[in-house]
C-alpha cells in the first residue's frame, strides 16, 4: 500500500569523510551520538484534515488552482488535471512558494550564482521549466503571478512578504524574464545530444543558465544519464581559472596595500552601513575592488538609487568620518562574532578565528583588513557614479577628496 511519512527520527552515529578516492568515503564512529526529529507543520494539518496528499490543504491547493484557472481549466475538471499533472504542478507551487519567502526575508538574497543566490536562481528556473511543460501561456509570468498570490495568501501571518512585495514580485519577474531567453535555445541544444556527458551538462550551465538538476531531469525523461563526476572537474576548472583572474588582488578585493587604499577599504564599511539605514536591511554586500584612486563596491538592491537617496547615503558616510570614530579590532568566533551583531560575508571561507573591524558604534564586520585607525583619516567621501552591476545588484564608485 502507499505510506505518507509525517515524522521522521534521524538517528546520528557516523560522520563521513571522503576517502582517497573519488566516490569512496569513511565512516566515523561519533563521541556524541544524537537523535534529529522533524514534523512538517503543513503534513499535520493534512492529516488532521483527513488527506494523504499535502497540496491538499488549503495554503497549498489555493495555489495549485490558480495555476489550473491560469491554463483555464474548467473547474470540474480539476481533479482530472492534477492527477494527469501532478509533478509539474507540484513543482511549480512549492519552488516559487519558496522562492518567495527567500525573497521576502530581510536578508535580500536575490537570484545569482552564489551561495544562498544560486539556491533561489535554481528553485526559479526549475519551477519556469515545467511552467513550459504545462504550456502556461508566454503573456504569464508565472513566477511573478504566482508570487502575488502566495504573498495575499500567507502576508496575514508572514508580514514581511507585504513589506517586500514590490522587490519579491520584481526579483521573480526578472529571474524568469532572464531565463526565458536562453531557456528555449538550450533546449533544442540538448534535443541534439544522443548522450549527456559532464562537458554537456556543463555547456548548458555556463552557456544556457541550466542549473544541473534540470539538465538531469531533462535526461531521465530521455532515459538519459549525466557524468556528474565529469561536471564537477569541469567546473573546477572553470573555478580554478576564475581565482587565477584574482591572484594579484590583496585581501578585501584590495588591489594594493598602500595607505590610500587602506583609506578606501575603510570607507566601504561605512558605506555598506550607510547603505542599510537609507534603502534597508536587505542591502548586502556582494563584491568590491579597491585601488589607491577609488573604490567600487556591489551590493544587493533592486533598482536605481535616487539622486536623494545617494545624497543621503553621502551626507552619512561623511557624517561619521567628521565624528572620528576610533576603529578597533577584535578576534573572536565566527559564533560570537555574529552573536555581537557583526556583519559577516563570504562565510564559507572562514576559519576558526576571525577579525571583527569596528568604527564606533556605527559599523561592525568580520573583515581581513587592512584598515586606518580612526574615520576622521579618510577626508571627504563622494560617490561619483552608481548603476547596475548584474540583476539585484547595483555598483557604487567614490572617491576619497
Amino acid at each position: 500500500g502507499d505510506f505518507v511519512e509525517i515524522w521522521n527520527n534521524v538517528f546520528m552515529g557516523y560522520q563521513r569523510k571522503a576517502g582517497r578516492e573519488p566516490g569512496q568515503f569513511e565512516y566515523l564512529e561519533m563521541k556524541q551520538k544524537n537523535v534529529d526529529t522533524g514534523m512538517g507543520v503543513e503534513r499535520a494539518v493534512a492529516v488532521l484534515d483527513g488527506y494523504s496528499d499535502v497540496y491538499r490543504i488549503d495554503s497549498i491547493w489555493e495555489l495549485v488552482e490558480t495555476v489550473m484557472n491560469v491554463l483555464k481549466v474548467p473547474e470540474g475538471d480539476f481533479e482530472e488535471f492534477y492527477q494527469d499533472h501532478k509533478k509539474s504542478l507540484r513543482i511549480l507551487v512549492d519552488h516559487l512558494r519558496a522562492a518567495t519567502f527567500i525573497l521576502g526575508d530581510e536578508r535580500g538574497v536575490t537570484p545569482s550564482n552564489l551561495d544562498q543566490g544560486y539556491i533561489l536562481r535554481r528553485l526559479i528556473r526549475r519551477a519556469v521549466r515545467h511552467a513550459k511543460k504545462l504550456e502556461i501561456p508566454q503573456d504569464v509570468c508565472i513566477s511573478s503571478y504566482l508570487g502575488k498570490a502566495t504573498i495575499d495568501l500567507m502576508s496575514g501571518s508572514y508580514p514581511e512578504l507585504e513589506r517586500n512585495r514590490k522587490f519579491i514580485i520584481d526579483e521573480l519577474f526578472k529571474e524568469e524574464e532572464k531565463f526565458e531567453k536562453t531557456l528555449e535555445r538550450g533546449l533544442k541544444e540538448f534535443e541534439k545530444l544522443e548522450r549527456v556527458t559532464g562537458q554537456d551538462a556543463f555547456m548548458l550551465f555556463s552557456t544556457y543558465g541550466f542549473p544541473l538538476e534540470l539538465t538531469e531531469e531533462l535526461s531521465e525523461d530521455k532515459g538519459l544519464k549525466i557524468d556528474k563526476l565529469a561536471f564537477a572537474e569541469e567546473f573546477k576548472k572553470h573555478q580554478d581559472l576564475s581565482r587565477k583572474g584574482g591572484e594579484k588582488r590583496f585581501k578585501g578585493g584590495l588591489g594594493d596595500d598602500s595607505e590610500m587604499s587602506k583609506k578606501y577599504h575603510t570607507a566601504t564599511h561605512l558605506l555598506h552601513q550607510a547603505l542599510k539605514e537609507v534603502l534597508g536591511d536587505h542591502v548586502e554586500q556582494k563584491g568590491s575592488n579597491i585601488t589607491a584612486e577609488r573604490l567600487r563596491f556591489d551590493f544587493s538592491h533592486p533598482e536605481k538609487l535616487t539622486d536623494e537617496e545617494k545624497q543621503k547615503v553621502e551626507e552619512l558616510v561623511n557624517q561619521k568620518i567628521s565624528e572620528a570614530l576610533p576603529i578597533t579590532i577584535e578576534e573572536l568566533t565566527v559564533d560570537e562574532a555574529k552573536a555581537s551583531g557583526a556583519i559577516g560575508l563570504f562565510s564559507d571561507r572562514y576559519g576558526d578565528k576571525v577579525k571583527v573591524y569596528s568604527m564606533g558604534e556605527y559599523s561592525k564586520e568580520i573583515c581581513g583588513g587592512p584598515h586606518v585607525k580612526n574615520t576622521k583619516d579618510l577626508g571627504k567621501f563622494k560617490i561619483k557614479k552608481e548603476k547596475a552591476s548584474s540583476s539585484g545588484v547595483r555598483r557604487i564608485k567614490a572617491i576619497l577628496e
